[in-house]
């Protein structure tokens, strides 16, 4: 009988790394290192001058430079590069000023925006590497907060289904049907014709399917389903929040932040803007214009027609369904005419241009009144439309994709109605209902308070590890110091990032969990000691056990801080956002990089650990 020999297992290497790993550490900390630099360099405010025309002023460094100083604003730098001009101040008092001054310069194509310019040298921006962008509550600025009135816009759905009825039993020449409201949303159709009840039914449900009809004997009761109210809130907020984008852009703020806030609700938060006058103005509008036919002043009016008023004070008789809504607008500029007066040079799409050029050839040698079209708040706190007529044009010719109104008002006003119709106007009419302003210097007192507490953190926990663990506490600090680089790195790396104040507190947290994964390995390496075994063999076992146990805290913490984000808005995602992204980089930091150092310091030790 042959005896089974013991095969011993191949001796296993103590606290050793394969070269793949040393390579992706020390890849990823010079990546997040070089993204990490550019934030300690800092930002200088500026503004971007796009000219139009080469030949202008705003084109020319010198002259934009010598008219500067003459209005007494010093530029710390200017520079010049196809038809961009780019010029940097030392803080936002000079570029306010600065913008007022080129204003009177600017033509109608020409384009400034307001933005921040790193101080770093210039490759670091050509590889990628920008700063971290800096929140509303650092950096200074203005917050609105707006409320969406879905309901109203609800309403005009409505009006405009029952619109469509009439136009229908019209066409059909169907009498005797009587059409009412029911509460905000819904309507009925009473008649005793059959016909008519299917007819309009019919209509409903092939042009409106979000629509329930419930049909009695002689009546059609028409509400919108619970789906339906869902689908059109979120697609009126949406479409809001892109129009607002839009008109920020317009204004030429860079790193606005517009974001939706509650059910109803949009957060708008513009940093570095210190008067919010104009802001504000173009924010809350809501202004839009319509073309309409102007009926025969020898027709009676009737209920299906509108009657409004012009800037004269004359009534002035329209069919009630537009010809074109500013829906169809895809650009607007304003100028002047022939004999001085403020107009306004509108752009149709193809879809609008086609509907205008049908209109105007049937109807040469008729006038056509364009209506100025906004929501006011009444004194009951009600949101209500105020509809003026402010031109009325016989059409002389056909007309195209490209025409002009006249009756604006003053350049100014002519100038922001272009503004807004350029950005869209809104599905349904907002409110300011809170607005706050943060100074630049409060901004930049709480970076200064902020990174104080964050040094005061790191220099005591530093100070601690160092006494408290020795040799080993040297590592938990260097890799506490790689991990403020790595998170800084991501945070500056990652699109969309922002850091506000309470991320600051973020950081700080961050430290003490960093800290944290390094004091349970350290423990249990002094178990370890404690149970008598070998120096490597307590490091490596330190290590392997306390693992499980960092994991599944950080796992934990990871969860609070995605639910934080998910559900919070503004300062508290600003707080979950660097708490996650701390967590991710701690890890990294507190294992894989303090073991890589342990390894290189202390992993040429010769024992084995022998299995059998």
């Amino acid at each position: 009988m042959m005896k089974k020999k013991n095969v011993k297992a191949p001796a296993r290497v103590l606290n050793h790394y394969a070269a793949w790993k040393y390579v992706v550490l020390v890849v990823t900390l010079i990546v997040l290192a070089l993204s990490a630099i550019p934030t300690w360099y800092g930002e200088r405010p500026s503004i971007q001058i796009q000219s139009a025309n080469t030949g202008s002023e705003l084109s020319n460094v010198v002259s934009v430079n010598q008219y500067l100083k003459q209005q007494g604003i010093d530029t710390q730098e200017i520079t010049s590069q196809n038809n961009q001009m780019l010029l940097v101040f030392e803080n936002e008092t000079e570029q306010a000023h600065a913008r007022e001054a080129l204003d009177k310069l600017v033509k109608e194509d020409d384009n400034i925006t307001f933005s921040y310019v790193s101080v770093a040298p210039k490759w670091y921006g050509q590889l990628g590497f920008n700063p971290i962008k800096l929140g509303l509550d650092l950096r200074g600025g203005v917050q609105f907060l707006l409320n969406v009135d879905v309901g109203k816009a609800f309403q005009e759905q409505r009006d405009t289904i029952v619109d469509d009825v009439k136009d229908m039993l019209r066409t059909e020449h169907l009498r005797g049907i009587r059409i009412s409201q029911l509460g905000s949303d819904g309507f009925s159709v009473e008649t005793k014709s059959v016909t008519a009840l299917s007819q309009v039914s019919q209509l409903i449900k092939q042009n409106y399917p979000g629509w329930d009809i419930q049909r009695s004997s002689n009546r059609l009761t028409v509400t919108p389903t619970q789906q339906n109210q869902l689908d059109f809130q979120s697609a009126t907020l949406q479409q809001n929040l892109k129009i607002m984008r839009d008109r920020i852009e317009e204004l030429g703020i860079t790193e606005a932040l517009v974001q939706r806030q509650g059910e109803h609700s949009i957060r708008i938060e513009l940093p570095g803007v210190q008067d919010p006058s104009q802001a504000k103005n173009v924010i809350g509008a809501t202004a839009s214009l319509a073309f309409y036919e102007v009926k025969d002043g020898s027709v009676v009016a009737s209920g299906d027609d509108l009657i409004l008023k012009d800037n004269s004070g004359r009534t002035v008789v329209l069919n009630k369904r537009p010809v074109l809504t500013g829906d169809h607008i895809v650009n607007a500029r304003a100028g002047m005419d022939q004999m001085g007066f403020s107009e306004v040079n509108i752009s149709l799409d193809r879809a609008g241009g086609k509907i205008m050029s049908d209109f105007s050839g049937k109807h040469i040698g008729k006038p056509m009144a364009t209506v100025y079209r906004e929501y006011k708040t009444n004194a009951r706190g009600e949101t209500v439309r105020s509809e003026r007529v402010i031109s009325v044009a016989t059409i002389q010719s056909q007309l195209g994709n490209q025409f002009r109104i006249t009756g604006a008002g003053s350049a100014d006003e002519a100038q922001q109605l272009a503004l807004l119709l350029r950005a869209g106007s809104l599905t349904a009419p907002v409110t300011i209902v809170e607005e706050r302003t943060i100074g630049a210097s409060l901004g930049a007192e709480n970076i200064e308070n902020g990174f104080s507490a964050l040094a005061l953190g790191m220099a005591m926990t530093l100070m601690f590890m160092a006494l408290w663990y020795r040799r080993l506490g040297w590592i938990a600090n260097v890799a506490l110091m790689a991990n403020m680089v790595c998170l800084l790195g991501l945070i500056a790396l990652l699109p969309g990032t922002v850091l506000t104040l309470p991320g600051i507190a973020g950081l700080v947290l961050t430290v003490g969990m960093a800290v944290d994964t390094n004091v349970l390995i350290f423990e249990r390496i002094k178990d370890k000691l404690a149970e008598g075994r070998s120096f490597a063999q307590a490091i490596d076992l330190g290590f392997s056990s306390a693992f499980s146990t960092i994991l599944d805290a950080n796992i934990t913490t990871m969860i609070t801080a995605l639910i934080l984000y998910s559900i919070g808005n503004g300062p508290i995602q600003g707080f979950a956002l660097t708490l996650g992204l701390g967590l991710l980089t701690s890890m990294f930091t507190g294992v894989f990089a303090s073991r890589a150092m342990i390894n290189l310091i202390w992993g040429r030790d010769s024992r084995r650990d022998v299995r059998v």
